[in-house]
């Protein structure tokens, strides 16, 4: 078990590992009794290095040699050449071998991977592990939406990225809770609502036609119409944009608005709560599409009150300090920062304000052990003030927390700006995908034969992730531009491509089992593998530890660059081989059961960035 556990840290620190364990284990303890006959000294695991053999090179797994030179006292190439023959005669895992200076390349023998297969196709979920009451207790934090506008573009990527992080994080043994905090309260919310009193003729959604967060970001972006037509009147007047800006009556009935909120007129409130409910409505229409969910949603309106308290308890401790004109404020310059704005000077919140007091309520509601904030990053640096001041104000916590920094998603002719009616919407977005799904999907003829729900069906399955694979298999980290037209491609790396592979395996399996094919539950199977058939088992083999190492590195994009080379892999296999031609019975059963785990394993990763794969395509 310690040597089982021993590998699993070593190979998931290392970028080119060949990650079975099965097979490690095996030749581990044949290199220790290989190095005690051939050199008369016992060793640890710690020098034995393997690694998954560079495809230019013969053999399946690489052992490095120079760690044992010292031991053996001979030439690189010597010492692999004698390792490689004692392995060669010991170890029936190894078929054959061969040195390169002081790497040994290791050819594994075709039983062993039969034998993988059979232990793969075993496990339903084949790579996930168990849930336990002992399990560590992840929170995930995303979408975190406005309730002045629909969502749009860059929501998109930020509730795919964390609905996948969660789903990631559970397959690798994690409990998940999915939380949402709504900025439901601030300056922004009141511009709409502003807006809707002057010119909304008391226009809903029902009279309207529109989704209630559609409405609401129609008024939004009124605001700013005519706000910025005041500030340019008062430039013309004689003042600075600065102070026009600051003057307009436009902005200033916004920030009266505000302070009668946070006072709780009765007048505002309940306006704020009939928009705000339209707005709810939109956005759950949304997410039900985009395949997204929470666990529990905190509100601003609700987190802001704690938030505030504490920022007073802070002040009362000396932690903070309040300016002559009344605002509150952190001095981090110890910490090399500069000093945030806690508390308005007329005594209203800010952002880092709300999230410390969403914090404190999520830490009394769970026991939490890891809290993840799916943000993108222009919110670095607030990121960095609100670790540091949790940590001040007392939370243990405050230092671990995970700022889960993304980069902003563009279209090819530039930037979204919601102000100027410039976005994406997220459900126009969809729209668009689907409708090019359709289209693209009966240019080819893949749609030929279904009924009008059946392609519906395909094309929404198909458009969305199409959707959700070109914005997932993107490094996080990076800024992307989305492409629709691209992503619908089905050739090449996207969501169609790998979802039409799925497809056409199911369409064999479905052929398989009308000619009375069973694939057995025991591969006791007397076949004589080719190269891509090894290829495609160790590739499979990979996929536990490539969940492992996508929740450690918060990296969706590991599991969508996985499983597109697997189903590269697999359609030169299926390019090559026969399936259900082949004469070879055995060899017939053997493909279809690498064939239905390819399969298995395509929709199991898919799960994981929340893609559906169809039947039929």
């Amino acid at each position: 078990m310690i040597l089982f556990c021993w590998f699993f840290c070593l190979h998931y620190l290392c970028s080119q590992i060949f990650k079975n364990m099965k097979i490690e284990e095996k030749l581990a303890g044949s290199i220790i009794e290989a190095i005690k006959s051939l050199y008369g000294q016992e060793i640890s695991t710690a020098p034995i290095q393997l690694q998954k053999t560079k495809k230019e090179f013969e053999g399946h797994l690489t052992l490095v040699v120079f760690p044992f030179l010292k031991i053996s006292k001979k030439k690189p190439e010597q010492t692999a050449q004698e390792i490689g023959e004692y392995l060669l005669t010991h170890q029936q895992t190894v078929s054959a071998f061969n040195v390169i200076k002081g790497f040994l390349n290791l050819t594994i023998a075709s039983s062993e991977w039969i034998d993988m297969l059979a232990d793969i196709n075993k496990q339903p979920e084949f790579g996930f592990k168990p849930v336990t009451d002992s399990s560590p207790l992840v929170m995930i934090e995303y979408s975190s939406p406005n309730t002045n506008k629909p969502l749009h573009l860059g929501h998109v990527r930020n509730n795919l990225l964390g609905a996948s992080l969660a789903k990631i994080m559970n397959a690798n043994g994690n409990k998940v809770v999915k939380t949402n905090i709504v900025n439901d309260r601030g300056i922004h919310i009141c511009k709409s609502m502003l807006a809707w009193l002057k010119w909304g003729n008391g226009e809903t959604p029902e009279s309207s036609g529109k989704k209630g967060d559609h409405l609401i970001g129609d008024y939004y972006v009124a605001f700013d119409k005519h706000y910025k037509a005041e500030i340019e009147q008062l430039m013309q007047q004689g003042m600075s944009k600065e102070e026009a800006e600051a003057n307009a009556p436009l902005i200033q009935e916004a920030h009266e608005m505000l302070v009668k909120w946070e006072k709780g007129d009765p007048e505002t409130r309940a306006l704020w709560e009939k928009m705000n409910s339209w707005v709810y409505a939109g956005f759950d229409e949304t997410y039900k599409r985009m395949g997204v969910s929470f666990d529990k949603i905190y509100y601003e309106s609700n987190t802001y009150i704690d938030g505030k308290k504490k920022v007073l308890e802070g002040l009362d401790k000396g932690l903070f300090f309040r300016k002559d004109d009344g605002s509150v404020w952190a001095d981090l310059t110890a910490e090399g920062l500069d000093q945030k704005l806690l508390l308005r000077s007329d005594g209203t919140s800010v952002y880092m304000t709300q999230d410390i007091g969403t914090a404190q309520q999520r830490f009394n509601d769970y026991p939490i052990d890891q809290m993840i904030y799916v943000v993108g990053n222009e919110q670095n640096y607030h990121f960095q003030v609100l670790s540091i001041l949790l940590d001040k104000l007392g939370f243990t916590w405050g230092k671990d927390l995970i700022h889960f920094s993304y980069g902003m998603v563009e279209l090819p002719n530039g930037k979204m700006k919601s102000r100027e009616g410039t976005v994406v919407d997220a459900d126009d977005l969809m729209d668009e995908m689907v409708e090019t799904a359709q289209t693209t999907s009966q240019e080819l003829g893949k749609l030929d034969g279904l009924t009008k729900d059946e392609a519906s069906e395909i094309a929404r399955i198909v458009g969305m992730g199409a959707l959700k694979y070109f914005i997932l298999k993107v490094d996080a980290r990076k800024n992307m531009t989305f492409n629709p037209q691209e992503s619908i491609d089905f050739n090449g790396n996207t969501g169609p491509f790998i979802q039409y592979t799925y497809a056409r395996i199911r369409s064999v399996l479905r052929k398989a089992n009308e000619a009375g094919l069973v694939i057995p539950s025991d591969l006791n199977l007397d076949v004589q593998l080719n190269d891509k058939e090894e290829s495609l088992i160790q590739h499979l083999a990979d996929f536990p530890a490539t969940i492992a190492e996508a929740a450690k590195n918060y990296s969706p994009s590991s599991i969508a660059n996985y499983i597109y080379d697997l189903v590269k892999e697999y359609n030169q296999f299926y390019h090559d081989f026969s399936i259900l031609r082949e004469e070879n019975e055995q060899l017939k059963l053997f493909r279809l059961t690498l064939s239905a785990n390819v399969a298995k394993v395509i929709q199991l990763a898919m799960s994981l960035l929340g893609i559906e794969v169809p039947e039929r395509m």
